[in-house]
This record gives structure tokens, C-alpha cells and sequence, in this order.
């Protein structure tokens, strides 16, 4: 008990000192309208190559995307994390972050909560894609990261496509699964 509140006040006293190095994000105009639907009052050109750019990746899953379902999925993959970012009032990096969620400085932004979240937003009945919880370093305390993956119906896990807000602050990040050098994605099974 005194070792494992020796090192978390160790880890407190060391964020405390990176905080200079540290950063609130906060995006202007980023919330959701009466339909659900993800609103940014000006989405810049990264954002919008980034919107197009997932979406071929999603309609490259499989011949049998629908494409109406791949630019919802895009549009909400990119920009509602920003519309999390400000609810979660996220300061940058992610490490940092989480230890102000731990501490109760913060009201969320885990990354399981993310995926919760981005999940909810995105998860809606849909044809042709299929959602996914991926986890990676399960169950190691300092590494365990999750997020949400995207695959067509009928595909593996394997093939799908991360959706990780987490990463960097939340400004998305997607790969493929198989592209991923830095996590080992699993699917996450109770």
C-alpha cells in the first residue's frame, strides 16, 4: 500500500513539473446539432483530406460498402473528436490527461472512453459496416490502450481500420489494424 502511494506520488509530482510542457486543446465551433450529427463551424482543408482520405480507405474494406455509410463514418471519425476534446476539456499529451482523470481533474478522456464515446456517436445500425472495441496490451497498467475499429460486415477484426482519438489529443488517427507498429490490436472480449 505505501509503495503504490509512493509512486503515484512520484508520478504526480513529475506531471506537475511537465506541466509547462503541456497544453490545453480546445476546437472553437465543434459541438453537435439537434440531429446528431457532428457540426464544425469551419473544417479546414487537413480536416477535409483526412475526412476523404478515411473514406476510401472504408469503401477499399469491401466492394459491399455502402457509400453513404463510409462518409458518415468519416465525417463523425474526424471531427467528433474535437466536439469530445472540449467536453472533456483535454489537455495535452494523453498521458498527461489521464493522469487529471485519475486524479479527478478532469471529467474524462481514457482512452476506453473515448472509444465509449466515438462508439456512441458512430455505432449506428448500419448495411454494410461493422464496429469493433480493439485493445492492445491488455491488462498492462502503463501500456493498455483501446479504440474503436471499422470493418466491413463479415470481415475480421483483423482488416479493420482503427479509430484512435486518443493518440494525439484528440485529432484523429486511423490506420489499418495491419499497418499499426505501435499497439498490437486484439479484440476486446469480456
Amino acid at each position: 500500500m505505501r509503495k503504490n502511494r509512493s509512486i503515484h506520488l512520484i508520478v504526480l509530482s513529475l506531471s506537475f513539473l511537465l506541466l509547462s510542457a503541456c497544453s490545453s486543446v480546445h476546437f472553437d465551433g465543434a459541438r453537435v446539432d439537434k440531429k446528431g450529427s457532428t457540426v464544425v463551424s469551419a473544417i479546414n482543408s487537413a480536416d477535409n483530406k483526412k475526412i476523404n482520405d478515411l473514406y476510401q480507405a472504408i469503401m477499399s474494406l469491401s466492394p459491399n460498402v455502402i457509400s453513404s455509410e463510409a462518409k458518415f463514418v468519416a465525417r463523425e471519425a474526424v471531427l467528433y473528436p474535437k466536439v469530445l476534446a472540449n467536453r472533456y476539456q483535454l489537455t495535452s499529451p494523453p498521458l498527461y490527461h489521464n493522469v487529471l482523470v485519475n486524479y479527478g481533474q478532469r471529467p474524462r478522456g481514457l482512452c476506453y472512453q473515448w472509444t465509449y464515446d466515438m462508439g456512441q456517436q458512430i455505432n449506428r445500425p448500419m448495411k454494410s459496416l461493422k464496429f469493433f472495441h480493439g485493445v492492445a496490451f491488455r491488462r498492462d497498467y502503463w501500456r493498455e490502450h483501446s479504440t474503436l475499429v471499422v470493418t466491413a460486415k463479415g470481415q475480421a477484426f483483423k482488416e479493420g481500420i482503427i479509430l484512435d482519438p486518443w493518440r494525439n489529443s484528440g485529432t484523429l488517427f486511423w490506420s489499418r489494424i495491419k499497418d499499426d507498429k505501435k499497439y498490437p490490436w486484439v479484440q476486446f472480449t469480456n
